[in-house]
């Protein structure tokens, strides 16, 4: 069996529960996962992994007084070294798929944007409660191709950065809205890639029978088993 980390924790989502469920996710796709909290442990041992999965919101917390009471458990800024590490592992032909909130993480290191395909910007990406939405594939993607829209219970980020050479997949938009948002896309970063999703707010969510077919293909299109 191929082995996967997942990289997880952080405050107001159920991150025991969703990595829980990307696990058992991706055991039925031939990966053993390894969950851990502690981020810099699992960067420094990235290399025994065929595959990575983030699913965490791991940053300094320092945009709001209301991260205040979360500050010593969950504040956290990436070292030089585990920079240095993911960044080598990612460019010279890892794999990564990574979900929700992954994209706010390491918000001190403008790096994070060149690997991940892209970023959540302070002050500018947002996104309404919680609630039903509409995903919509991009026609002509390969990660998506046969694959219609649908309705989910999830959070739709607004105004997210990408890369130039990042490539959408996904796009989605509320209830009450006509205003559709990117929330997935494909990126190659040198000899890596990379798949960004931004839904997977629970359970409920990730284990929808469209979201388990998206994650199967990003597996395949990482790990080198599909081509574009």
């Amino acid at each position: 069996m191929k082995k996967n980390l997942i990289l997880t924790g952080g405050i107001f989502h159920p991150f025991d529960e969703t990595s829980k469920t990307l696990e058992e996710i991706l055991n039925a796709l031939g990966y053993e996962s390894e969950i851990t909290l502690d981020i810099e442990e699992g960067i420094k041992n990235i290399h025994n992994f065929d595959l990575v999965t983030f699913n965490a919101l791991r940053w300094r917390m320092l945009n709001h007084e209301k991260y205040i009471p979360y500050l010593d458990e969950w504040q956290f800024s990436l070292s030089s070294n585990a920079k240095k590490t993911l960044d080598r592992y990612i460019k010279t032909g890892g794999s990564m798929i990574a979900f929700h909130t992954s994209s706010i993480c390491f918000d001190d290191w403008d790096g994070w944007s060149k690997l991940l395909g892209g970023k959540w910007v302070w002050d500018k990406s947002f996104h309404p409660p919680l609630g039903k939405v509409e995903v919509n594939p991009v026609d002509g993607h390969f990660l998506v191709k046969h694959l219609k829209k649908f309705d989910l219970n999830d959070e739709v980020y607004h105004n997210l950065h990408l890369e130039p050479e990042s490539r959408p997949f996904l796009l989605a938009k509320t209830q009450d809205s006509s205003e559709e948002h990117i929330v997935g896309w494909t990126y190659s970063y040198q000899q890596g890639k990379v798949v960004y999703n931004a839904l997977g707010h629970d359970s409920n969510s990730l284990l929808k029978t469209e979201m388990i077919d998206i994650i199967k293909k990003s597996v395949e299109w990482v790990s080198g088993e599909k081509n574009a």
